[in-house]
């Protein structure tokens, strides 16, 4: 009878026990739906609300979207016809993950869908860093302190009161811990904290807070208050991935092709520059030469392909990411820049073919074809030949074209609002004009931008003249800034690699120096000597990094523009540093952009021509069936959004690189070897001077 009542007793107090050590776990399983919208025709615009239940709340979202905050149940902006997914957790660390994709519903939504993996995958391989990859240096971007924002709020403006602090300023606080009592129509909203720190206060207790709320804004977003780190923390998106900042391999392949040939050639971009003034003044213009264009006009079209939205948008986002050190770099990358396109425009000029009408047909199709088979590399040459063809008609459709007239529309109509809503007959306003040029060929575009471009030019220059000299006595803070910004030690600490590669990023990919479409536009110029070329492509670099994205970022840094983030997009920005100085110089802004757009189409349009023929033959009807083709192309940027499809388009220009840059290091002894032939000439007095120059 004792041994029973023992073991029962034993029993008892061993499942006891195990039950006063266990917690008691929540049995409620997370239960999840998903509402998902999609409010219009238009792309990434689809939304996805989840109602969660059970569990214990708080709750967390973690999405793939990295824009969607932590603490948001709901997702804006998404791509349709794409996968997406979002896991919940609970505050016991239960968590839940679903998958959705937003249908599709127009034809847009899914084109840009289906091309979105493709951007993907090119990304991908143009923007990998190899030195993150091998462990050379850490692309974790670091930060000192954590802003509290205003809750996300479907409401384009919504009204609060800051109703308590639950903790002390200075205090330190624990991640997750109550920091905050907001009141919004008698509804209390909690403010939890999300990292470990010490509080710092930027509101009082009571004050009233909207989305336009002057004293809670900070660099452009609504805050509350910010928590400051003991030590540097990795920066995180709203979504909670980390933010790296990494140093593209386009970027790498560009920077070391310009430095290669800078030294390769004896910095030919500092001792060839004042000839090449020479050349486009023409003083070395022979009537005689065969070709099409003089050095002056050859070198406009080239200017006017590369002078165009990312002078004024690119570099306006690029500043204001990279800070005003940024400037410095582009600056630099523009100089290396020169060689490179020397080299590539020299090659473009010697390769070309001249037909029996006078047509001709250049540029690096011809050269990588051409002149490797002339060293054994005929199949390699061939190949480097057409993969280069092929990303110059996708780029001269995307990149060179709808991306172009897609932005003109959205600045032009800014300042017109009757245009607004008009975009189908902007574009085919559009289209005329730019038909109107390319029908003609070559010599059309030439006589075109010799005018235009000294025009946008000296229009834009003036513009940001005007804007720097309004704010000249911070002439010294401006220089300064840049100077702190690309070497000083809170760089070095922070994000100098970031500040080092948006720099040669925006520089890289606004002079397309190395991305040999320039050499196509050179190829049709009236010349002996297929060097001179190279020389009057000096100072293209010059003229679009140098000058004109340099100005640009002087802009930004003398009216404080460049400290402002937040959710305005880079013309918008530039526009509104124009503002700041004359209300209505957007307006001149808007004509500069306008002009911009129309002299890059009608370049590329030029280049992509002759990567079409390359590919499909050098008939008139071909060349014709591809001119109908652009202009429609012209339409549909203005019309439509096509944001995966643009992207894409974009990123050819950059791969364009890879074919070519190859092909010059191949060529790069007889580069230098012909550079040698043309100085001596050049010496000696050998070369055709003008009669208008010969007594200078």
């Amino acid at each position: 009878m004792v041994k029973p009542f023992l073991f029962f007793l034993l029993s008892f107090l061993l499942i006891t026990s195990f039950n006063a050590q266990t917690p008691v776990q929540s049995t409620d399983e997370i239960k999840v739906s998903i509402e998902l919208k999609n409010p219009s025709s238009e792309i990434n615009n689809g939304t996805a609300q989840l109602l969660v239940d059970g569990g214990n709340p708080p709750y967390r979202y973690k999405w793939t979207d990295p824009s969607t905050s932590l603490n948001s149940n709901r997702a804006i902006g998404l791509i349709e016809g794409m996968e997406h997914s979002v896991t919940i957790t609970d505050s016991n660390g239960n968590s839940v993950s679903k998958s959705f994709i937003i249908p599709a519903e127009s034809i847009v939504e899914v084109f840009n869908s289906n091309v979105q993996p493709a951007v993907d995958f090119l990304g991908a391989i143009l923007f990998w860093d190899p030195f993150a990859s091998s462990g050379i240096y850490d692309p974790v971007v670091y930060i000192s302190k954590e802003d509290i924002p205003l809750p996300q709020s479907n409401k384009t403006q919504q009204q609060y009161r800051l109703k308590k602090w639950l903790l002390a300023d200075r205090e330190l606080v624990k991640k997750d811990q109550e920091i905050a009592l907001l009141e919004n129509d008698n509804e209390e909203i909690i403010i939890y904290a999300q990292n470990d720190g010490r509080l710092k206060y930027l509101l009082e207790e009571g004050t009233l807070i909207t989305s336009t709320s002057e004293e809670a804004i900070v660099d452009d977003k609504v805050l509350l208050g910010v928590i400051q780190f003991n030590s540097l923390r990795p920066s995180l998106y709203p979504n909670g991935d980390v933010v790296t900042s990494t140093i593209p391999f386009i970027v790498i392949w560009l920077i070391l092709g310009s430095i290669f040939f800078t030294f390769r050639l004896k910095f030919v971009n500092i001792r060839g520059f004042k000839h090449s003034i020479e050349l486009a003044r023409g003083k070395y213009d022979d009537p005689n030469a065969p070709g099409s264009i003089t050095h002056f006009q050859a070198m406009a079209t080239a200017v006017s392909a590369t002078v165009g939205l990312g002078n004024i948008a690119g570099v306006a986002v690029a500043i204001s990411l990279g800070g005003a050190g940024a400037t410095f770099w582009m600056f630099l990358a523009g100089f290396f820049g020169m060689s490179l396109k020397f080299a590539e425009c020299s090659m473009g000029v010697k390769y070309r073919f001249i037909d029996s009408e006078g047509r001709i047909f250049g540029g690096p199709m011809n050269y990588l074809r051409y002149g490797l088979e002339k060293r054994n590399l005929k199949t390699l040459g061939k190949f480097l030949a057409a993969f280069f063809a092929i990303l110059g008609v996708g780029a001269s459709f995307g990149g060179g074209n709808m991306l172009q007239s897609n932005q003109a529309f959205k600045i032009v109509s800014e300042q017109i609002p009757i245009l607004q809503g008009q975009g189908f007959w902007f574009g085919v306003g559009f289209a005329i004009l730019v038909g109107i040029v390319i029908i003609g060929g070559i010599k059309s575009i030439a006589k075109v931008t010799e005018k235009v471009v000294p025009v946008m030019a000296i229009l834009y220059v003036v513009g940001c003249l005007v804007v720097i000299g309004s704010n000249i006595g911070g002439i010294g803070n401006a220089f300064l800034a840049i100077y702190d910004g690309a070497f000083s030690a809170d760089a070095l600490k922070g994000g100098f690699i970031g500040v080092l590669i948006v720099g040669l990023q925006r520089a890289a990919f606004s002079s397309e120096a190395g991305v040999g479409s320039a050499a196509i536009a050179h190829s049709a110029s009236k010349t002996n000597h297929p060097i001179a070329d190279g020389f009057t492509s000096l100072v293209e670099p010059f003229i679009d990094t140098m000058v004109v994205c340099t100005m640009t970022a002087l802009v930004l840094i003398f009216t404080g523009k460049h400290q402002v983030g937040g959710e305005m997009g880079g013309v918008e920005l530039t526009a509104d540093a124009f503002g700041s100085v004359i209300s209505w110089f957007p307006v001149v802004l808007a004509i500069a952009v306008f002009l911009f757009a129309f002299s890059t189409m009608v370049s590329w349009s030029y280049y992509g021509m002759r990567s079409w023929t390359y590919l499909f033959g050098r008939s008139k009807k071909g060349e014709l069936l591809y001119k109908i083709m652009y202009l429609c192309f012209v339409v549909l940027g203005a019309s439509v959004s096509l944001g995966a499809v643009l992207s894409f388009a974009d990123m050819m220009i950059l791969a364009m690189s890879f074919p070519n840059i190859i092909g010059l290091y191949i060529l790069s002894p007889e580069i230098y070897a012909d550079m040698n032939i043309y100085w001596e000439k050049l010496k000696k007095g050998k070369l055709y001077i003008s009669a208008k120059f010969a007594k200078t």
